[in-house]
């Protein structure tokens, strides 16, 4: 048994778009990111990170450019885009109702009903 949770549908891009909110990353920076803003409880396959990278560059939430990574190397740093800020905070508000909803039904006992 592990001790990393498992990643829902549909909140990879929420994620990414929340870590690139925090600064200009670059494509394992953003692995690495997610893994420190979740404390440690997710980290996201390289496989599936930059599917969804070219897929948020794609709908214009995202903006990239050529740079140097801290090790010296070639790498696309990617940042948000003014559609990607708003997104973000439409789909944070969402999840935000989610969470408290279900954590409502998880405290509810019997005696309550």
């Amino acid at each position: 048994m592990t001790d990393q949770a498992q990643l829902l549908p549909g909140t990879l891009d929420l994620l990414i778009l929340k870590a690139v909110s925090l600064g200009p990353l670059h494509g394992y920076g953003v692995l690495l990111r997610i893994h420190q803003i979740t404390g440690q409880a997710l980290l996201v396959e390289q496989g599936a990170l930059y599917p969804a990278l070219f897929r948020l560059l794609r709908q214009g939430l995202l903006k990239a450019k050529w740079g140097v990574s801290e090790n010296n190397r070639r790498a696309k740093f990617y940042e948000l885009t003014a559609a990607g800020k708003k997104r973000l905070r439409a789909e944070a508000d969402g999840w935000n109702r989610l969470a408290a909803a279900i954590a409502t039904a998880l405290a509810a006992t019997a005696e309550e009903l």
